[in-house]
């Protein structure tokens, strides 16, 4: 299909990030953290999680934080929630909600993440759409964690996801709503080019006026490869996180990289020509200030290897002639 003109990069570092961490990041250091990454260019930040803390104790903060960022006109502020109290949290505390209804495609991490099996969550779909349309939610995305692996099942197959997602559009078509937007997520780091490259071709075939999104670790080295094999296959909405914030505390990687690193994959579109709107230098400083929070290195390229612009400008430009 080739490379798109532009892609839409959302933010997830403060909620994924920050929610893994030994200790819990002090409320102000989050609010400022967020309200940096609102002067980027960034339409859409991941704020925090309205969990129970005593399964993420780290974002026991949500409705403070929620309450103190400093708001940009256009850009979405949003919140993870996994029950339908953590919904009414999540609208109480202003963000910005949509109608998603959440799987995953391991039967073993379904569990280990929300407590309940594939079965179990489907059974509680009708009432998650229910409870969405209260409050005049459209319903009308489905998410697919595990997508791609697991590590505790190993390789997921494809037909698998497919047909969850096929399963969860009958869903909603039987409660008077329409499948518009599919994100599959590699939350363990499994995935490798040529499986991304098949995994779209056949959701795009199924479902080709459906909107595709993707959330990707680079738990294996692989984020950016896959990355790059998705926008070749045209993809343009990506969830990433500045500095490599983050990964998922439930998936027995402790010590891996985390999410697909936000400035390296910005850095990677803007050379290739795709725009991304956002701003380079500030996603590099954002970085230098997320590692400065969290007290340790983050994986992220860029803050290290530098900008090509700072090269160009520099002594051996005119050598170079420039370019």
């Amino acid at each position: 299909m080739g490379l798109p003109e532009s892609v839409e990069i959302y933010e997830v570092g403060p909620r994924e990030g920050f929610q893994i961490e030994d200790e819990p990041v002090p409320t102000g250091r989050k609010v400022a953290f967020v309200d940096a990454l609102s002067e980027a260019g960034f339409r859409s930040i991941e704020v925090t999680s309205f969990v129970h803390p005593r399964w993420v104790p780290q974002m026991a903060d949500a409705e403070e934080v929620m309450a103190r960022i400093r708001r940009k006109p256009g850009v979405a502020y949003r919140g993870l929630f996994l029950n339908v109290r953590g919904l009414e949290r999540a609208l109480a505390a202003g963000c910005t909600v949509d109608g998603v209804l959440m799987l995953t495609a391991s039967e073993t991490f379904s569990r280990r993440n929300t407590n309940r099996g594939i079965e179990e969550t489907f059974a509680a779909l009708p009432g998650w759409i229910r409870a969405y349309q209260a409050h005049g939610l459209p319903v009308d995305e489905v998410d697919v964690m595990a997508a791609f692996g697991c590590n505790f099942e190993g390789h997921v197959p494809l037909e698998r996801v497919l047909g969850l997602v096929e399963r969860a559009e009958r869903l909603l078509a039987e409660h008077g709503e329409r499948l518009r937007r599919i994100k599959l997520a590699d939350t363990m780091g499994w995935a490798n080019p040529e499986q991304m490259r098949r995994t779209i071709a056949a959701v795009r075939e199924r479902w080709p006026g459906v909107r595709l999104a993707l959330h990707l670790h680079d738990t294996r080295g692989l984020g950016l490869a896959n990355a790059y094999a998705a926008l070749l296959e045209g993809v343009r909405e990506f969830e990433t996180a500045v500095g490599g914030l983050g990964g998922c505390p439930f998936a027995a990687v402790k010590g891996a990289a985390g999410n697909l690193v936000t400035e390296d994959f910005a850095f990677l579109c803007e050379e290739m020509g795709v725009a991304t709107g956002l701003d380079l230098e500030r996603l590099v400083e954002l970085s230098r200030l997320a590692e400065e929070i969290v007290g340790h290195p983050l994986p992220a390229h860029l803050p290290r290897g530098g900008l090509f612009r700072e090269v160009r400008r520099g002594p051996w430009a005119a050598l170079a002639g420039g370019h």
